[in-house]
């Protein structure tokens, strides 16, 4: 039986993870599920990791997470040795990744990861905003409509956008990021995406499905 989180704030307590429920779908994080592409170095081939570049792939890189979410790509980027101090604003998703945290932190294998990552249940803006941190690389995942051929997914996304609606603050998203001083601003898109409030990046790294646009200071 599992802990599970209504949309609709109801909420029944099991002995396991923390789940969401919503149309027959339960919502976790395991981040067990990442560790086939961070084994036998694969993390490095990873478009996020590629973004970060090589000289700034150390544990003495600080990065911002923005915007966490279910902590998926925090977690790949820790994967490369980084530092991640994750911001999450809703409370029902902060806690989701909050009971995903702790479970990793027990398992030998994602331990070393996890203790390179720390969540912070806030708005990242008004942090990033009274440069209440300062770190060397800001990310950037505002979440956009996802176009995909997986159901499952794609459902995903629908429950998480229950929560947590697209970016309508983009200019002040990317100007509090700006307002870092980070070295390095990395954005993720649609593919065919426009820019994020219409700013040109200094170069992007493309996939089939989105790209990185990224921003050297």
């Amino acid at each position: 039986m599992e802990d599970v989180i209504l949309v609709n704030d109801k909420t029944q307590y099991g002995q396991e993870a923390l789940s969401l429920a919503k149309d027959n779908m339960i919502l976790k994080v395991d981040f067990t599920d990442l560790l086939k592409r961070t084994s036998h170095n694969r993390i490095y081939s990873e478009l996020l990791v590629k973004a970060v570049g090589k000289k700034m792939l150390n544990s003495d890189t600080l990065v911002l997470d923005a915007t966490a979410g279910l902590g998926e790509d925090a977690f790949l980027l820790a994967a490369a040795g980084l530092r991640v101090k994750m911001y999450e604003r809703d409370e029902t998703i902060a806690k989701l990744l909050e009971d995903g945290l702790k479970r990793a932190s027990c398992d030998e294998q994602l331990a070393p990861v996890v203790s390179r990552m720390e969540l912070v249940f806030a708005d990242s803006i008004a942090a990033m905003e009274d440069n209440s941190i300062r770190p060397d690389i800001v990310y950037l995942d505002p979440m956009f409509p996802q176009r995909t051929k997986s159901g499952l997914i794609k459902k995903k996304f629908q429950i998480l956008q229950q929560l947590e609606s697209p970016c309508d603050e983009e200019d002040r998203l990317l100007n509090a990021a700006l307002s870092t001083d980070a070295k390095k601003i990395i954005i993720k898109r649609p593919l065919k995406g426009e820019y994020l409030a219409g700013v040109k990046p200094s170069y992007s790294l493309k996939g089939r499905a989105i790209r990185y646009d990224c921003i050297s200071r």
